[in-house]
């Protein structure tokens, strides 16, 4: 029981110094300075981790179309799985593009 409040004291003790340390710095990288930015950046990255899964997705869909052999529950399940790969795919590749041209548009907009 001391030994956990010894911890509590501790670890307020060390908030408290490192508060006082001195003033506080953006965790982010100093080209993110606005939020159009951040968000063209998160935007970016969803992409570029969301297209390998996308291609693995298409691969499976493509294995459940080959392992249908003429079965027409399974050839249903493998087009609707396709069709929720694709619009996903769409989904995901739309917002990027979306968010590219409006940020476009408005850095455009906000320069002249």
């Amino acid at each position: 029981m001391i030994s956990l409040a010894s911890l509590y004291l501790y670890l307020g003790l060390v908030s408290i110094a490192e508060a006082s340390s001195g003033s506080l710095e953006s965790p982010l990288k100093p080209e993110i300075a606005s939020i159009p930015t951040f968000i063209s950046m998160a935007l970016k990255l969803l992409v570029m981790v969301s297209l390998p899964i996308i291609s693995l997705f298409i691969v499976y869909s493509g294995f459940l179309f080959v392992l249908a052999r003429g079965n027409e529950a399974r050839l249903t399940e493998a087009k609707t799985n396709f069709l929720y790969v694709i619009l996903g795919s769409i989904l995901i590749l739309g917002a990027w593009v979306l968010a590219t041209l409006i940020g476009g548009t408005a850095a455009q907009l906000t320069n002249t």
